[in-house]
């Protein structure tokens, strides 16, 4: 399946907040040796390539747009 595809099954299945934003494919994850995912590495790849892509912001929260 693709991203596309996959997006689009999210949309007609889930409520409208638990759709992701983007689907992205890896060949793997990394693991800590107890084979568990290491998210704060995940989280730390995907800050560093966001940023690079061009006119990105970071989303604003509710919490910020009453302020």
């Amino acid at each position: 399946a693709t991203a596309e595809e996959i997006l689009n099954f999210c949309r007609q299945n889930l409520a409208k907040y638990k759709v992701p934003t983007r689907v992205e494919f890896r060949e793997a994850l990394p693991k800590s040796s107890s084979g568990k995912i290491l998210r704060r590495i995940l989280r730390q790849q995907e800050i560093g390539e966001t940023t690079k892509t061009p006119g990105f912001r970071f989303p604003i929260s509710s919490f910020k747009k009453e302020i």
